[in-house]
């Protein structure tokens, strides 16, 4: 089990890239983000998603379906901030 300060690093990594690049990141980039193996990253992006309230893994497989508010599928709720559309909420 990671340490929680691995886990808010984690989740705010997700967070922040989400907003940066309208996805959230994979488990593998993620991983070179916080300087940690891939193993390490996927296990912390799994304890992230259970330990926030709208996040959550699709289901057999390592790949972020949603961190709330953004869902990395697309959805009907088209988000955008200034006139930049690159985001899909929950």
């Amino acid at each position: 089990m990671a340490q929680p300060e691995q886990v808010q690093r984690a989740y705010t990594a997700i967070m922040r890239h989400s907003v940066e690049h309208g996805a959230a990141p994979h488990y593998t980039t993620l991983a070179r983000t916080l300087g940690v193996t891939p193993d390490e990253a996927r296990e912390l992006q799994e304890e992230a998603s259970k330990a926030a309230v709208g996040c959550w893994i699709s289901h057999d497989t390592d790949y972020v379906h949603s961190f709330a508010p953004f869902s990395n599928l697309p959805t009907q709720y088209r988000v955008s901030v200034d006139g930049v559309e690159k985001w899909y909420g929950q």
